[in-house]
C-alpha cells in the first residue's frame, strides 16, 4: 500500500526526506479535512451530483458528473483513505466514483483526465481495481480523439468564437494519457501527450516565463491566430491559477519523459510565480498577478494548493528543490492557518476558503472549490512523505 501511495502522489520512492523548522502540523490539519469530509458526506447524500462550491446565498453548488470539477470530490476521499487507511473512506470513495463512469465516453471535453485520473485513477492506484483501470484505458481512447495532428494540440473547448483553443489548463490531463501507455504498452497515448506538450512549451508562453491563458489556433495550418485569456484579468495578464497548471503540468511531462526541457520549464515558472512582487507574503497569490486593484482583489487559495503540490514533486527533480520544498511549506502553512483552513461544521463540508474561479465571469469569487480542497491534500500528503517527521 504504501508503494502504491508513493506512485499515486507521483513521488521517487528512493528521495531522502526534507527537513523542516515550519509551525505545519499536518496531523492537526489532515484531522480538520476529514471532519469537513464527513460533514459534507452527512449533508450530501445525492450521488448523482458533486459538490463543487458554494453559492452566493451560502447554499452548496453541486453539478452533475459532466462538469469538470466532478472527479475532485471522490479524489479527495481517495486521499483521505490513502492517509488513514480506513477502509470507509475507500467505500465512500468507490459510491461516489460510479457515478463518473459514463464520462469515459464524453468526447465534448478535454478534462477527462480531471474528472476520471482523480477519482479513477486515485483509485486504482490504491486498490488495483482491474476495472478502474478499463474506464481509464477508455476515458483515454476518448480524450485523444480531441487532438490534431495539425495544430499539435488537443482541443480545449467547444463554445464561443474560437477557431481551435488551447488552453494552458490542459496541461493537468496529459497525465491520464501517459498512464494508458504504461497500461497498454500503446505509444499512441504517449505520443498525443509529448506532442501536446511540446506545442503548448513553444505557444504558451512569454518572455518572462509567464503563461497565456488562451491559443488560438488556425485549423488548416496549425498557426497561432490570438493569444487570449478567458479567466485572467487581461491578454497579457498572468492569471494565478494558470501558472500554478503550467507548473504541476510541465513537472508530470518531465517525469514521464525524463526530457529536461520539461523539467526547465517548470523551474521558469515556478521562479516567475515565486519572485512575482505581487505575490503576498503568505504566498496565497492574487487571483491574477496582474490584477489591478492589488491588494484589495480576492485571492485564490486553489492556485496556492496546486502551485504547493507541484512544487514539492518538482523539488524532487531540481538542483533548487530546497528552495521549492520551502516554498511550497510556506503556503501549506498559510493554507492550514485559520485565515484558510475552515473550522469543522462550517463551509459547507469545503476544507478550504478563499479560492476565485471565474473572475471576469463574476463566478465563484472568495468561496471555497473542491479543486482546490482536493490539490491541498495531495500536497499535504506529499508533504508528510518528504517531512515524515511532520
Amino acid at each position: 500500500m504504501k508503494h502504491l501511495l508513493f506512485l499515486c502522489l507521483g513521488i521517487c520512492l528512493l528521495a531522502t526526506s526534507c527537513k523542516s523548522t515550519a509551525d505545519l502540523s499536518v496531523s492537526k490539519t489532515m484531522n480538520t479535512a476529514e471532519s469537513q469530509l464527513k460533514y459534507s458526506l452527512k449533508n450530501h447524500t445525492d450521488k448523482s451530483t458533486y459538490p463543487r462550491s458554494v453559492n452566493a446565498d451560502g447554499s452548496l453548488h453541486a453539478v452533475s458528473s459532466k462538469d469538470w470539477t466532478s472527479g475532485f470530490y471522490p479524489g479527495s476521499m481517495w486521499y483521505m483513505y490513502s492517509y488513514t487507511q480506513d477502509q470507509k473512506w475507500a467505500d465512500s470513495a468507490a459510491a461516489w466514483n460510479a457515478g463518473l463512469e459514463s464520462a469515459k465516453f464524453h468526447t465534448h471535453t478535454h478534462d477527462l483526465g480531471f474528472v476520471l485520473y482523480c477519482s479513477f485513477g486515485n483509485g486504482l492506484k490504491l486498490t488495483e481495481n482491474p476495472k478502474y483501470a478499463q474506464i481509464l484505458l477508455q476515458g483515454s481512447q476518448t480524450l485523444i480523439k480531441r487532438f490534431d495532428p495539425k495544430v499539435g494540440s488537443i482541443r480545449s473547448w467547444d463554445f464561443g468564437s474560437w477557431e481551435y483553443p488551447v488552453i494552458i489548463d490542459n496541461m493537468m490531463n496529459l497525465e491520464m494519457l501517459f498512464w494508458a501507455t504504461k497500461y497498454s504498452g500503446d505509444t499512441k497515448f504517449y505520443d498525443v501527450a509529448v506532442k501536446h506538450a511540446e506545442t503548448t512549451l513553444k505557444n504558451h508562453f512569454r518572455p518572462d516565463n509567464s503563461s497565456v491563458h488562451v491559443v488560438d489556433y488556425d485549423k488548416t495550418s496549425g498557426n497561432v491566430k490570438a493569444k487570449k485569456t478567458h479567466q485572467g484579468y487581461s491578454d497579457e495578464s498572468a492569471w494565478a491559477r494558470g501558472q500554478a497548471w503550467g507548473l504541476y503540468g510541465f513537472t508530470v511531462v518531465y517525469r514521464e519523459t525524463g526530457d529536461k526541457k520539461y523539467l526547465e520549464q517548470a523551474e521558469k515558472i515556478a521562479d516567475f510565480f515565486l519572485n512575482h512582487p505581487n505575490l503576498p507574503e503568505d504566498m496565497v497569490p492574487y487571483w491574477d498577478f496582474n490584477a489591478p486593484d492589488i491588494p484589495n482583489t480576492p485571492r485564490d487559495a486553489s492556485a496556492a494548493a496546486i502551485a504547493a503540490s507541484g512544487l514539492l514533486e518538482l523539488g524532487r527533480y531540481s538542483a533548487k528543490g530546497s528552495t521549492y520544498f520551502d516554498a511550497a511549506e510556506k503556503i501549506l502553512t498559510s493554507l492550514s492557518s485559520p485565515a484558510y483552513l475552515a473550522k469543522p461544521g462550517t463551509n459547507q463540508g469545503f476544507i478550504l476558503k478563499h479560492s476565485t474561479g471565474h473572475m471576469p465571469n463574476k463566478s465563484e469569487i472568495d468561496v471555497p472549490i473542491n479543486y482546490a480542497d482536493y490539490y491541498f491534500l495531495e500536497a499535504l500528503l506529499r508533504y508528510n512523505m518528504l517531512n515524515p517527521e511532520k
